[in-house]
């Protein structure tokens, strides 16, 4: 499976959260609201999810292996890479 479009939307406000992540595999299906999140020590990708009853979350859709969520987050991020060099010297 291989992926063919990579969707980055910047958020504006100066929250932890940094943009949210549209990924097509194939040019056949989608994942969004993949989420760019500022971490303790860097970037990290949250996998869309929802809130279960008891408050914890879980996610909706996720890699099965290392080497799947390596390609997705390498993807991901240079596509985040891309667009922040595209904005530079503008606001969001």
């Amino acid at each position: 499976m291989n992926i063919t479009d990579v969707r980055i939307k910047l958020l504006p406000d100066p929250s932890k959260m940094k943009a949210v992540v549209s990924v097509t595999f194939d040019d056949q299906i989608a994942i969004h609201d993949i989420k760019i999140i500022e971490g303790a020590n860097s970037l990290f990708m949250a996998m869309p999810s929802r809130k279960l009853p008891n408050g914890e979350y879980k996610d909706v859709a996720h890699p099965i292996n290392a080497s799947t969520r390596k390609a997705l987050e390498d993807a991901v991020f240079a596509a985040y890479d891309d667009v922040l060099s595209q904005h530079d010297d503008e606001p969001i």
